[in-house]
């Protein structure tokens, strides 16, 4: 049968008990394909579809399941060793393939990545020219593509008398162009997020329901129902994919509907003119693309933590093919966004982004030929005395990145929780894209697009094919050494000044957009400002470093970010000058606010993530042991099954305490079994059964006619009976041995908070049983959501 595709999303591993018998190796390798699937899905289609609850304690995140990097490591061994122990040609054969098929996995990512860029660039060029007019030749060619027979004009080009005869403006009227160009711009924003609204999923999560558990009465109706509403292609989607990289689940954010919609949203969005961008969208597309070839993969198919490591390189391609920065994309996806990135993930996200870079640059859909978008030739060297213009950067780069980040999370709050903005997310993009068209319109400087505008600003006036650029005619004084436009100047601190405040307003819109074009165009604007007090040497330096600094300040990337600032322009030899703003915008944003943009975005977006810097710098503001996080009695015992020495237990009890487990609403919770040995009177750790696998031994292994029987018995512990020394006919017995987790990770309750936090984040565990000091007996299970949440409440107190 097919496997439901959501709940084929994610795997989670099965830590089989080490047997040789005939039993155990039929049920592992025998299994039809619906068997196997649901065995190893750590979501299956019932949970998705819980909806009510009205028992058992609450977490935050119950949306969210998770996966377990261990056992999925035990799963991915298993199968490495049952392929090689097999003989013949055809098990050779798969051999070989499970060798290789990560690197074409990500060929094809690569190449896939940059054809769906192409398409996007082409397409989102030519639709932000209509705001302007078409082309006469053909209305699907952008105005520079329509020009090709002259040299494209790098100026604001309404302002110039371009001669382009092919290219045919609505209307020479200043009054008509500004209307069309709004109208223009309002219909395009009211398309892209209107596309974005069919993605508008909610989570499966249960009613959040509060139980008065003093008297046992009814549910009280003070809490609404808890689901999760999400628009999966709304924004640039690296909040989302930092938290799936760090294990959860976000069910069909990588769907091939998402990715569609992603592209075709990202293309109006960005012709509106409003400061956003498609480099974050990028990302969340070869994300979408890597999901969807690693599928097609048994490998990584079945297997969560392979597949993460697939995503991980995935990400790389998107940055490369957004800036043409196949370097910087790999440390882009190492230093922001990847949770685990060992070695071989390294290398197969550098040939990723290699691909995609072969292939865009094959495709060349700027026209140019090379994959440096802003190449730039300054001919002058810095000296020693600009090192403090280049640390002046750096400070207005973490001043604006910091208090970007504290306005935008306010603005979230407080414009977006209104009913109506809430209800009817398009009118906010109208809303948005309207002020902008009206502020920026004015201002020759900010009429075009972001990339247009960076591209305009960084240009170099003392070379001879800049001569027709806007900017170098305004800049160009004549014979007066030492006069200012202060127009021009004008312009640029109203270009600054109106960036900055609809950056702020805009990010988090919903419709495709990423946050680093408009911080670059910030940057650029403040730093060519502050060359025009610098004759030295050109301002297009202050505003190449100047864009760097904004960024950094905005999103805190550091090595990658120098890295892709050399590949997008082209220019080594200021490097040094990019790191010096890099480093202080970083440490002044930090300062004054200590998450970046992605951070807060997942804040705002309330998704889970565990960084374990984050995470011990919270803990270690408090004495805390790991004994905080034990579960309340009620809970553990929900989630406790006491084995007695037969091993076996009714059915009926196991069918009570999946039910338990489904009202409580955790997803991927489990339950821990405890055992009294004759010789002792403290009840031991004896193992863990996880949700998913008690539903399928339940659901799919029990006889249906004895189902209901009274005297239907589980066998959990032991060794698995043979076939030839098994239980009579009449006796009603099913196995769920091999499903049982035998050696479950445990930590003592009076250890620090500290090592908790260490094991959940560097070994990626699920969850974590807590012993009692000296004795061994169970103290609690604590799993990663509610350390999580935890976390997030010692937070909350801290800044509170």
């Amino acid at each position: 049968m097919p496997v439901d595709p959501e709940s084929a999303t994610e795997r989670t591993a099965l830590l089989y008990q080490v047997a040789n018998d005939r039993r155990l190796s039929q049920l592992q390798h025998e299994q039809d394909d619906e068997a196997r699937s649901i065995i190893s899905s750590a979501v299956t289609k019932e949970e998705q579809a819980m909806g009510e609850s009205t028992v058992g304690e609450r977490l935050p995140y119950n949306d969210y399941s998770t996966i377990d990097w261990l056992h999925d490591l035990v799963k991915d061994s298993y199968r490495f060793r049952y392929i090689e122990s097999r003989n013949g040609l055809h098990y050779r054969l798969v051999s070989m393939f499970e060798a290789c098929s990560g690197w074409i996995a990500v060929v094809l990512i690569g190449s896939l990545t940059a054809c769906v860029a192409f398409v996007v660039d082409v397409a989102e060029a030519t639709v932000s020219d209509w705001k302007l007019g078409y082309c006469t030749k053909n209305p699907f060619l952008s105005r520079e593509a329509c020009c090709e027979d002259k040299t494209p004009l790098l100026g604001a080009r309404s302002e110039i008398g371009d001669k382009c005869v092919h290219f045919h403006v609505w209307t020479e009227s200043y009054a008509g162009s500004f209307a069309i160009y709004v109208a223009m711009a309002l219909v395009f924003g009211i398309i892209s997020s209107s596309a974005t609204m069919l993605t508008k999923r909610s989570l499966p999560v249960v009613a959040a329901e509060k139980t008065d558990k003093t008297n046992g009465s009814a549910p009280s109706k003070e809490s609404p129902p808890a689901g999760k509403v999400m628009y999966m292609a709304a924004g640039s989607g690296i909040p989302e994919i930092k938290t799936i990289l760090s294990g959860f689940v976000i069910p069909n954010f990588l769907d091939l509907k998402v990715l569609v919609v992603k592209a075709f949203g990202a293309i109006f969005a960005v012709a509106t003119g409003m400061c956003l961008g498609k480099e974050g969208p990028f990302v969340h597309i070869s994300t979408c693309v890597g999901y969807l070839v690693g599928m097609q993969f048994p490998k990584y198919n079945e297997n969560g933590r392979k597949l993460r490591e697939l995503l991980s390189a995935a990400c790389a391609s998107g940055l490369s093919v957004a800036f043409g920065a196949p370097i910087g994309g790999v440390l882009f996806s190492y230093e922001e966004i990847s949770t685990y990135f060992p070695r071989k993930v390294l290398w197969r996200a550098f040939l990723c982004s290699l691909f995609a870079a072969i292939i865009l640059k094959a495709l060349n859909p700027t026209g140019t030929g090379k994959l440096v978008l802003f190449e730039t030739n300054y001919g002058t060297d810095y000296k020693a005395v600009h090192y403090v213009v280049f640390v002046i950067l750096g400070v207005a780069g973490g001043v604006f990145g910091g208090l970007f980040c504290k306005l935008n999370f306010l603005w979230s709050k407080w414009f977006r929780s209104f009913t109506l903005i809430k209800a009817h997310p398009v009118l906010e993009v109208f809303l948005v894209v309207l002020a902008t068209t009206l502020l920026q319109f004015p201002n020759p400087l900010t009429r075009e697009p972001g990339d247009i505008i960076i591209k305009n600003l960084l240009v170099d006036c003392k070379r001879p094919e800049s001569a027709t650029s806007w900017v170098c005619i305004n800049e160009d004084t004549g014979p007066d050494i030492g006069s200012v436009n202060w127009a021009y100047v004008g312009y640029l601190i109203y270009g600054t000044l109106t960036k900055l405040v609809l950056t702020i307003i805009t990010f988090g819109c919903k419709v495709p957009s990423g946050v680093i074009i408009p911080a670059l165009d910030a940057g650029a604007l403040f730093g060519r400002l502050i060359g025009q007090s610098i004759t030295s040497i050109s301002p297009g330096i202050f505003a190449m470093v100047g864009a760097a600094a904004f960024l950094a300040g905005v999103s805190r990337m550091t090595i990658s970010l120098a890295v892709i600032m050399f590949e997008l322009t082209g220019q080594l030899e200021y490097v040094v000058p990019h790191m010096i703003a890099i480093l202080v915008a970083k440490w002044v944003a930090d300062s004054i606010s200590e998450e970046g943009v992605y951070d807060l975005a997942q804040t705002v977006l309330g998704h889970p993530f565990l960084d374990p810097d984050t995470a011990i710098s919270i803990v270690r503001r408090q004495s805390l042991l790991v004994e905080t996080l034990i579960p309340p009695k009620h809970t553990m015992d929900e989630i406790t099954v006491h084995v007695p020495p037969t091993n076996k237990v009714p059915r009926a009890l196991l069918k009570r305490k999946l039910e338990q487990l489904h009202a409580r609403g955790l997803m991927d919770a489990g339950l821990v079994l405890i055992q009294t040995h004759p010789h002792s009177s403290i009840p031991t750790l004896q193992g863990y059964l996880s949700e998913s696998e008690l539903e399928f031994g339940l659901t799919k292994l029990c006889p249906a006619q004895a189902a209901d029987a009274p005297d239907f018995m589980v066998r959990l512990l032991g060794h698995v009976v043979d076939e030839d020394d098994g239980p009579s006919p009449d006796t009603l017995e099913v196995d769920l041995t091999p499903f049982v987790d035998r050696t479950p990770l445990s930590i003592c309750a009076k250890a620090p908070l500290e090592y908790a936090v260490e094991m959940f984040s560097k070994l990626g565990l699920r969850y974590l049983c807590v012993t009692e000091e000296g004795t061994g007996r169970l103290n609690g299970v604590v799993i990663k959501k509610r350390l999580v949440g935890y976390l997030e409440h010692l937070k909350e107190e801290h800044e509170g």
